[in-house]
């Protein structure tokens, strides 16, 4: 049997070192990573970064959840309240399918409004997801809806189709300040 995912939220810049200590006690991690370049004043660097920064994804029984929670710089198991709750096998699938298309992409800001899109081809084929407009270039979107988190990747939006209307709403994005009435 095959238990679900749970997001384990650890200590921030810990999560490949989280991830590594996980597997070695025989748990099924994924730990989905990003390239950034990086520039200093003297050198410019790549990086591997965590899509999902904070988060480590891991599959495990939650009656037997101990052995996880007290492993080094794992701070709880992300949930309501004090109940764990499990993510969606697609939305994992989706992130997972991305990451080894080799495309680039990067995090993005989480969206609830847009258009829902489904690729009909290419190396996304199957997916679904949020397609935006971002300075010319088309991206989908896709999130994970309990970490309010998600990832961008470029597609071509000739291989896009629709799923449904745009929900209209006037505001695109989430607010970061706090508006006072």
């Amino acid at each position: 049997m095959t238990h679900p995912w749970y997001a384990l939220q650890v200590r921030s810049r810990h999560e490949a070192l989280v991830a590594s200590h996980l597997s070695a006690r025989g748990y099924e991690l994924f730990l989905p990573l990003y390239t950034s370049r990086r520039k200093w004043s003297d050198r410019v660097k790549e990086l591997s970064l965590p899509l999902f920064p904070g988060y480590v994804f891991c599959r495990l029984d939650v009656t037997n959840r101990l052995p996880v929670l007290s492993a080094p710089r794992v701070n709880s198991i992300l949930g309501i309240g004090k109940t764990p709750m499990p993510l969606d096998e697609t939305e994992i699938a989706a992130i997972d399918t991305m990451v080894k298309s080799g495309l680039p992409a990067k995090p993005w800001p989480f969206l609830k409004v847009g258009q829902a899109v489904r690729i009909e081809s290419g190396p996304l084929c199957g997916i679904e997801g949020i397609l935006t407009d971002f300075k010319g270039r088309h991206r989908l979107v896709l999130s994970i809806t309990l970490l309010q988190r998600s990832v961008a990747v470029e597609v071509e939006d000739s291989c896009a189709r629709p799923l449904g209307e745009p929900v209209k709403d006037d505001h695109t994005r989430p607010s970061l300040v706090p508006t006072i009435a």
